[in-house]
């Protein structure tokens, strides 16, 4: 029959497992709203909706990843800004709904568990969490020889929140004429990154601890600044009554994502110098030769949440906005369209 063989024999290390979730349980529990209603380490999560806060509640979800983000931080051995990108391209688009995210679930998913590596992922998740005032309450660290190499891991994570019927912001009520207010982006966020790390490693020939040429610090620094989170601004302008609709800019930038909050038969005209394109964009596109409409549809360039709202309606949207640390931008208008050219045309 041969020497016996274990399952560490195989690649799964039980025991440095065991070892991640005592390490994180910490991290987690300073995340919890009062609302939780269980500890980490059991087969489920439970968490008791507030129905004096929620009325008529609708539940909303939302679940993304980081993308090839991943591989810059593998390749910088950094890894406690991209639990925050996972994080952020959740409850950001939960937040479009005028939702308030209240849990959330990670998948982890590596060639061989390395738990220190592991808990510094898990410190972003848990900022990130922080910052969008929902709950660490669960998650999966999956380890995976023979599917991924040593050193590679997967994010996914998974989120739930909450809005009261009356107050969803859906964008139905969205007419021509409407004011189009942008919230800038604090870099690249997780979108694009295929381009990036095309330009930047390949064309540019720099590694992730050069300095990047154009800006301050290094390489590593610029591209792994993590995505802002909008939701505590989305949430005070929503419960103002201010926002006919949000949209969340990630892949397919303004023109990819900003008409899917429109109602039928209403596009919208953008001014391109209305705000400040942010120099890392700049640089991508002079140094990648990239079309300025490729530009447009793969990266934020500078605008990472958009607001809609009325016209007398924009002095107090921005001043909300800014009041909660945005930098807001008046950057266009509603019209009407009618099917023929750009739904969202960028001036």
């Amino acid at each position: 029959m041969g020497d016996s063989i274990t399952y560490k024999d195989a690649g799964v290390d039980i025991d440095e497992g065991d070892r991640m979730v005592d390490l994180i349980k910490p991290l987690a529990r300073k995340t919890f709203r009062p609302e939780v209603r269980t500890d980490l380490g059991g087969f489920g999560a439970l968490f008791a909706l507030d129905l004096e806060k929620f009325k008529h509640p609708l539940l909303v979800s939302g679940t993304d990843g980081v993308g090839t983000k991943l591989i810059v931080a593998r390749e910088a051995d950094k890894h406690d800004t991209v639990g925050i990108d996972l994080v952020a391209m959740c409850v950001n688009d939960i937040a479009v709904l005028g939702a308030e995210p209240l849990f959330f679930l990670d998948y982890f998913a590596t060639g061989h568990l390395d738990a220190e590596a592991g808990r510094q992922v898990v410190v972003g998740i848990a900022k990130g969490c922080e910052l969008a005032g929902c709950s660490l309450i669960g998650g999966e660290t999956a380890e995976l020889p023979g599917m991924m190499h040593a050193g590679e891991y997967e994010l996914a994570g998974f989120s739930v929140g909450a809005v009261d019927r009356d107050r969803l912001v859906d964008g139905r009520d969205i007419r021509p004429g409407d004011a189009v207010i942008g919230l800038a982006s604090s870099g690249v966020h997780s979108n694009g990154f295929s381009l990036a790390r095309k330009i930047v490693f390949e064309r540019m020939g720099l590694n992730v601890h050069d300095a990047f040429p154009g800006l301050e610090g290094t390489v590593a620094d610029a591209l792994l600044e993590p995505t802002r989170i909008y939701v505590k601004s989305a949430l005070a302008i929503a419960e103002q009554g201010l926002a006919k609709g949000f949209a969340h800019i990630t892949g397919g930038g303004l023109p990819g994502n900003l008409h899917r909050v429109m109602p039928e038969g209403v596009g919208a005209k953008l001014q391109r110098t209305s705000w400040p394109e942010l120099e890392i964009f700049k640089i991508f596109a002079k140094e990648g030769n990239v079309p300025r409409e490729d530009m447009d549809r793969t990266f934020n360039c500078g605008v990472g949440f958009c607001v809609v709202c009325r016209p007398e309606d924009v002095a107090e949207t921005m001043k909300i906005a800014r009041e909660h640390g945005e930098y807001p931008y008046e950057i266009g208008q509603t019209c009407n369209w009618d099917g023929n050219g750009p739904r969202i045309e960028i001036l």
